[in-house]
């Protein structure tokens, strides 16, 4: 059964993680990390990989999508809160070519 991690849970399993962080807080509370690519064409390649880990993990993000870039923002919607299962799917994005160490990790315009 999926639980909600506690705060000290959530710091051990960032760490873990190159890239992401948290953003928003409470209920609002996600993982997400910015990944830049050199075209179009890289970022929804890597936009249909996501879709199909996410797919296959039954554990849907939501993503940004723009043109040489892309968000990617993991929480467990029915615990308003964040999971084991967060992590893992962020460490399985991380896993694809070119996504662990993307061409740039840049922030979220403001």
């Amino acid at each position: 059964m999926n639980k909600a991690l506690t705060a000290t849970e959530v710091v051990a399993n960032l760490a873990k993680l190159d890239g992401w962080r948290l953003s928003g807080d409470g209920a609002e509370v996600v993982i997400e990390k910015t990944l830049k690519f050199n075209d179009y064409a890289q970022t929804m390649t890597f936009v249909n990989a996501v879709a199909w880990i996410s797919q296959a993990r039954n554990h849907h993000p939501e993503l940004q999508v723009h043109f040489n870039r892309c968000t990617v923002r993991f929480q467990t919607h029915d615990l308003a809160g964040l999971s084991k299962a967060d992590f893992e799917c962020a460490a399985a994005v991380d896993a694809l070519p070119g996504s662990a160490t993307p061409v740039a990790t840049v922030s979220q315009p403001s």
